[in-house]
């Protein structure tokens, strides 16, 4: 009878053992199948080499826009010179409220020229004095700018 309960204890065993196994080899198979491929299309070289970078002059970075009445939609534009040897790249432009919206450049700006950011100040239900800021994200050692306006919005009459 011992004798008998061995071979169970043993067979059962075994039996533990091929199951786990198979459910480590299942497991494996599939983290493989979702893992993704860290192929890119630049050599380890250039992904590591920096980005180039460049210098941003801003030949206005705050505007007062005066008083306006509630309800009128205001366009500021900030212009500014590439004064570096790389292309400006603006890679993004962040508002300090949903009333602001704003434009970036589509395109690179070239060494030596000139561009905007546009914006459109939506007046609606801002009455008062208002100071609106914008953060210009570009290829420049100070990677952040900060343009900003101020405008008084008076209520219709």
């Amino acid at each position: 009878m011992q004798f008998i309960f061995r071979i169970m204890k043993s067979i059962t065993l075994v039996i533990i053992a091929f199951i786990i196994s198979a459910f480590l080899q299942v497991s494996c198979n599939q983290q493989e199948t979702k893992t993704e491929p860290i192929a890119t299309a630049t050599s380890g070289i250039e992904a590591n080499k920096p980005k180039p970078m460049t210098t941003i002059q801003w030949l206005d970075s705050s505007k007062n826009m005066g008083k306006v009445t509630e309800g009128e939609k205001i366009e500021i534009s900030y212009r500014f010179k590439n004064t570096g040897t790389e292309l400006l790249i603006v890679n993004n432009v962040v508002v300090s409220c949903g009333c602001t919206v704003a434009e970036k450049p589509q395109e690179p700006i070239a060494p030596g020229a000139e561009g905007f950011i546009k914006a459109t100040f939506d007046t609606k239900g801002r009455i008062g004095t208002n100071h609106k800021t914008m953060a210009i994200y570009t290829n420049t050692k100070e990677a952040t700018s900060t343009v900003a306006f101020d405008v008084e919005v008076i209520a219709k009459k």
